[in-house]
């Protein structure tokens, strides 16, 4: 009898884990309500559209060839680490027709914000009013720009030619005659030349012998400074007021080659380091107007974010800059 309740007793808890496995499976989770499922997917596109856009900052330069230009490029690269930004840096290669192109690769890309180091102020216009009417601001750098830039962000050049003329003229004690190498056809060498000009203006002693473009090269102001040496002997030449460093290293290569860097001596703009090397060797290359060019194109991007931010920016910026010679070159920090 005992064994027949054991046998009944196994058979009904069988049956009754059966008949549970079979409601398990027949009765589903209550399903969630419509508005909490769809909840997740839209926070994410609210996060999203709160997040705002990464700006995109196309800057095209004259050339990467020009160590002054190279260290504006890493203070572009500082200025978009600062606002977050990307950066596209091309270069023109002293081109205008490539610069151009470039802002045109710009506008078909929709970067937000241009900057432009001018190959040429006035040829370049067009371009400049193609970005505007697609709503991008143009901020000229370093030198001018025709067409309707935001601003213009450059060094005090009229200063930087007027520091290196007075030099000159103390030197030669208001009595001289002067080479001048001239540069590309931009606001900044044009306005070196200004201030300059003004600066031996009052001095009847000093005179202008000669002006040639150097195009701002190098090898090419080696080449014209060679030629100027055949032509003018001794005692014609007293000194060379160069448009920017490059060109006055240029000279100085060839007043040595033809043994006459103890008669005539360098001033240039710009405060390279191959000037400021020069400077210290105490040879021919005695001055330069230093400019400050990582400075000065990281305030250029900072009045770009300004632009884009509906704020109001002056038409201008100039930075200072300051004359750097043998008696205060040690202490001059550089590029």
């Amino acid at each position: 009898m005992k064994s027949n309740k054991v046998v009944l007793f196994i058979f009904i808890s069988i049956s009754l884990i059966m008949l549970s496995g079979c409601f398990s499976n027949s009765i589903l989770e209550p399903p969630q309500p419509a508005e909490s499922m769809a909840v997740p997917a839209a926070t994410e596109k609210v996060e999203e559209a709160k997040k705002e856009k990464k700006i995109t900052v196309g800057l095209t330069l004259q050339n990467l060839s020009n160590p002054f230009f190279i260290a504006m490029s890493k203070g572009a690269i500082a200025g978009a680490i600062l606002h977050g930004a990307d950066l596209i840096t091309v270069s023109a290669d002293g081109d205008l027709s490539k610069q151009t192109a470039q802002i045109k690769d710009f506008i078909d890309n929709k970067v937000n914000l241009i900057l432009l180091n001018a190959v040429d102020s006035k040829g370049i216009a067009e371009a400049v009013k193609q970005a505007k009417a697609a709503g991008i601001p143009v901020i000229a750098v370093d030198v001018g720009a025709d067409g309707g830039v935001n601003t213009v962000v450059t060094s005090d050049n009229y200063l930087a030619g007027k520091l290196a003329g007075e030099y000159i003229v103390k030197r030669l004690k208001g009595k001289g005659n002067v080479f001048v190498i001239d540069g590309p056809p931009v606001s900044a060498v044009m306005d070196r030349i200004a201030g300059f000009e003004a600066a031996i203006k009052a001095t009847s002693g000093i005179k202008v012998v000669a002006k040639r473009n150097g195009y701002g090269s190098r090898v090419s102001s080696e080449s014209i400074m060679e030629t100027m040496l055949q032509t003018y002997t001794k005692g014609e030449i007293d000194a060379v007021f160069a448009t920017n460093d490059p060109s006055g290293v240029g000279a100085k290569v060839a007043l040595e080659q033809a043994g006459r860097d103890k008669e005539i001596f360098i001033v240039g703009v710009d405060g390279a380091p191959d000037a400021v090397k020069a400077i210290k060797e105490s040879k021919s290359f005695e001055a330069t107007s230093a400019q400050h060019p990582f400075e000065m194109i990281k305030l250029a991007m900072d009045e770009g974010f300004k632009v884009l931010k509906g704020e109001k920016i002056d038409s201008v910026i100039h930075i200072p800059v300051d004359l750097i010679t043998r008696d205060n070159v040690e202490t001059y920090e550089g590029w």
